[in-house]
């Protein structure tokens, strides 16, 4: 049953709605760490608050794709609307650090599946042809999400209690629910299969054991430390063990036909530097902006609007160009050339950079940006058999979460590194081996660093601004990387029809086929 226009911008609210409580809670909760912490006490347990959610919501990400793929996406997609809420609420009644942790774990399970179920349900609905202007729309949705977090997760804090941050989910995810169960309704043909539960631990498992890797490497443990070791050690052991498994599983979690789908490769690769780079930028500037010019958490939040700009206008208008034109391929090489160019201009910091000098380049990272994510998406979606876009969906987002895991760890590392470097040749000895020990601190608050004495501060931005300067120059050879895959991205042409005729017709085919050797056997043997 085709849908109206009036009837896909409704279900697009509500899909628009449950991607941006599940964005959002990725980046609300940064500002309000250290209210929560003061409040439940655990400090040293603060990146498990963070871990928690990041572990749950990546190992399930998968499995949601495969089980809409299999039983329908309808009611998968309002289950995980469910248990988010269950747990956004649990979290904001949190008695202590224990209990926030297992919360946070709860929420993510459910958000897990909001933000790849919601665009594969657009592919259900629409082809792949008109989809580029409703998928445009989604990039606006997650910028918005992405860099309205802080600044609303300051406000909250300020103005009410911690606890809203999680609460401010309950009556948004319920419209969510309510306009997707009233709204959305497709036949969807179920198939009877078996869901492959031992290939959905193994990654459970070796995604965990990587992901605590760039989670506690650095901050909880050493990354010299034997934890660290045998975890990442545990984890590509986990990786082999796992393609092992799927390569001969009858019903794969993460099929491995997938990786011989070129497109599918290319896609998931760009949105991994994507990803990479992106929360390189949208964790680290807010940081510059508190620590080097003084800001507050809000204010610092606001700075980042010309990256959320950029990535508006872009998304937005490269989605109908994709609807208008058919064609997807051009777009995601401008945004990377784009990248290139401004993460090449966000090195040039300084102690006396005018806001106005890095707005500029903040707006054009925020237009490479835009042009990449949802195109990367179609291009997928368009390329896969359309019975297995969910599965297909799904691990486009796993791979740019990952991205986001890896890249603010190896990030964070290099800006602690060269911080300590910087510090060690700035300051007198005695001074810098005391801040030394105190990096992560720094970095982490750095209201902190107007309480030192004004010539060692001094120093300490400087130092900052050189390390930042580093590391962004170490994301341009990424985003090279990124436009040269970008530059082989085939382009197929868009289908006209939606993912559910799509796989309609794919089902009748196959019907066809395993019926015609009986036909050929009785032509020879009447």
């Amino acid at each position: 049953m085709s849908m109206t226009q009036r009837q896909i911008w409704l279900v697009m609210v509500g899909l628009m709605l449950g991607m941006f409580i599940a964005a959002l809670d990725q980046t609300i909760i940064a500002t309000a760490l250290p209210v929560i912490v003061s409040h439940l006490g655990g400090i040293k347990y603060l990146s498990w608050v963070v871990a928690a959610y990041l572990l749950t919501s990546t190992v399930t990400t998968p499995l949601y794709g495969k089980i809409s793929d299999l039983y329908g996406r309808k009611g998968v997609f309002q289950f995980a609307i469910v248990i988010f809420l269950v747990g956004s609420a649990m979290c904001g009644l949190s008695q202590n650090i224990w209990e926030l942790i297992a919360f946070r774990a709860i929420q993510g399970l459910g958000g897990g599946g909001l933000m790849a179920l919601s665009m594969a349900i657009v592919a259900d609905i629409v082809s792949p042809r008109e989809r580029g202007k409703y998928q445009g729309v989604f990039g606006m949705v997650f910028a918005i999400s992405t860099i309205v977090g802080p600044l609303l997760g300051g406000f909250l804090v300020e103005r009410f209690s911690w606890r809203w941050v999680f609460y401010i989910n309950l009556p948004i995810g319920a419209v969510a629910f309510l306009v997707t169960g009233v709204v959305l309704r497709f036949d969807f043909q179920k198939r009877e299969r078996s869901i492959d539960y031992t290939g959905c631990a193994l990654i459970m498992a070796s995604v965990s054991a990587l992901l605590l890797v760039t989670v506690w490497g650095g901050t909880q443990y050493p990354w010299s430390s034997p934890i660290i070791i045998w975890l990442a050690v545990a984890g590509l052991i986990g990786v082999l063990v796992t393609l092992w498994w799927e390569s001969k599983a009858a019903e794969p979690i993460l099929p491995l036909s997938l990786f011989r789908n070129s497109i599918f490769n290319v896609a998931s690769l760009v949105s991994f530097i994507l990803a990479l780079t992106m929360f390189g930028a949208i964790i680290f500037l807010p940081v510059y902006f508190q620590l080097v010019r003084a800001d507050s958490p809000i204010i610092s939040g606001l700075m980042l609007i010309p990256i959320m700009l950029g990535m508006i206008v872009t998304s937005t208008v490269t989605g109908f160009m994709v609807t208008k034109t058919g064609r997807y391929k051009i777009f995601p090489i401008i945004g990377c050339a784009v990248m290139v160019v401004a993460l090449w201009f966000m090195t040039d910091f300084s102690l006396n950079m005018n806001y106005e000098s890095l707005a500029w380049k903040m707006v054009l990272l925020g237009v490479g940006m835009g042009m990449i994510m949802q195109n990367m998406v179609i291009a997928t979606q368009n390329s896969v058999d359309p019975r297995e876009i969910g599965t297909a969906t799904s691990a486009n987002s796993f791979f740019r979460t990952l991205g986001g895991a890896f890249g603010t760890a190896l990030l964070g590392t290099i800006l602690d590194s060269r911080l300590q470097y910087w510090l060690q040749r700035l300051l007198p000895t005695e001074v810098s081996r005391k801040l030394s020990t105190h990096v992560t601190s720094i970095v982490n608050s750095p209201a902190l660093v107007e309480k030192l004495p004004v010539a060692v501060r001094a120093q300490v931005r400087d130092a900052f601004i050189r390390s930042l300067h580093t590391e962004f120059l170490v994301t341009v050879p990424f985003a090279v990387v990124a436009l040269l895959f970008s530059l082989g991205l085939k382009e197929v042409d868009l289908r006209t029809t939606t993912g559910l005729h799509a796989s309609k017709l794919a089902d009748i085919d196959d019907q066809a086929d395993s019926v015609r050797p009986d036909v050929a056997e009785i032509a020879l043997h009447p």
